[in-house]
């Protein structure tokens, strides 16, 4: 993809506004928000991708398959990829911001949004009248029109799980009433905030990148504090009662009893302020298994590292590493990578700030810090397990 994209928003609206007004609380069309940025992936370079193993990648039939609304899962073969019908299918492809280089260009129009609540720039390409139905996403999504144009319909009441037809396996309304409607052309943006009903069609041919942002269910919350805080519960603790009294009845639980457990539980599930920044910040930087990035079979170590790095002039962040910094509350900061804590003692919040804050990092932004044993040893140490690249 191009150069950096530079979201435009409406006439007297800028991004504190968004947030307030519009960011998970009701839609927003965005026309020509991003009309001067270009896309370089187009309907070849997509479907490549699509061919390749370790891509995620789906077909949607809604019409012509075994069934309709049939998913067929990439790879895929050139083949049976040029037999598809001449209308009524859908290839998506996650994660292009990770596959191709510069994809994640299009990522610099949101980053008045933490980088950690994004999820991926998922990229499909349809033929006339191709959908993927009428559904609902539980996520925040900015979706922007590339080529060709698609209709777009929303429907403002709201809707569970119960509204799904049965037995597909994508969650497709049975029943749709649009409220709204809008025909996107390239560089216009429509953002949806989660929940929303949405129905999108093909006008023509047709791509459409949607920016998606990742928020963790309830469930994956607790799972990970619960896994956090047994690695914090001591050897051998278990429930106690002492002051026992004797009971009547040997086999009944006694109200004080259920008490006692519940607060004993709820004392070894307490995480203090220094474990919850690494339960969350952990958490929130977690990448999907397939993008899981590989340490290097040799450790460079901090002295050669710093040689290659002033020789070569730049580092990159690898493309798959999801990075996130925290203040620590006990002279410990925290950066994030992947779903792996990295400390480092507190006052290098500006270094951590330089390193994150690009993806690309000539030695002359990170040159201060050089000298500076612990910066240079997770510099080192970033770069050994696949995070940087030289």
């Amino acid at each position: 993809m191009s150069a950096s994209a530079r979201l435009r928003f409406p006439a007297g609206l800028e991004p504190a506004g968004f947030l307030e007004r519009y960011w998970q609380r009701r839609p927003l069309l965005m026309p020509g928000a991003l009309s001067d940025w270009h896309c370089d992936v187009g309907p070849q370079e997509l479907a490549g991708l699509a061919c390749e193993e370790g891509i995620e990648a789906r077909v949607v039939l809604d019409k012509g398959g075994d069934r309709p609304w049939s998913v067929h899962h990439g790879p895929f073969d050139e083949q049976w990829l040029s037999r598809l019908p001449e209308t009524h299918w859908t290839l998506l492809v996650q994660d292009v911001d990770k596959h191709v280089p510069g994809a994640k260009r299009l990522l610099d129009a949101f980053r008045f949004i933490p980088d950690w609540r994004v999820d991926d720039v998922m990229v499909s390409l349809a033929p006339d009248q191709g959908s993927v139905g009428a559904h609902v996403d539980d996520y925040d999504v900015f979706l922007v029109q590339v080529l060709g144009r698609r209709r777009w319909q929303i429907q403002d009441r709201a809707v569970s799980q119960q509204d799904c037809i049965p037995d597909l396996e994508l969650c497709i309304l049975r029943r749709f009433e649009a409220d709204q409607e809008w025909v996107l052309g390239p560089g216009d943006v429509l953002y949806l905030p989660p929940g929303v009903p949405h129905f999108g069609v093909a006008q023509g041919l047709c791509m459409t990148c949607s920016v998606g942002f990742r928020a963790p269910s309830l469930g994956e919350m607790i799972a990970s504090w619960c896994e956090q805080a047994i690695a914090c519960v001591p050897a051998g603790g278990r429930y106690s009662d002492p002051g026992l009294r004797p009971q009547t009845a040997p086999a009944e639980i006694l109200p004080e009893s259920v008490e006692r457990a519940h607060a004993q539980l709820v004392e070894w599930l307490h995480l203090d302020p220094d474990a919850r920044i690494r339960w969350f910040g952990r958490l929130v930087t977690e990448t999907k298994a397939h993008l899981e990035v590989e340490p290097r079979a040799r450790a460079l170590g901090p002295e050669a590292f710093a040689q290659r790095y002033r020789r070569t002039g730049v580092a990159r962040r690898n493309p798959c590493s999801r990075m996130a910094f925290c203040r620590g509350p006990h002279n410990t900061d925290y950066l994030f990578v992947d779903g792996e804590a990295y400390p480092l003692e507190s006052g290098h919040i500006g270094f951590l700030g330089a390193l994150t804050g690009a993806r690309t990092l000539p030695v002359a932004r990170l040159r201060v810090w050089l000298d500076n044993d612990a910066c240079l040893e997770l510099l080192a140490r970033l770069y050994d397990d696949g995070h940087l690249e030289l």
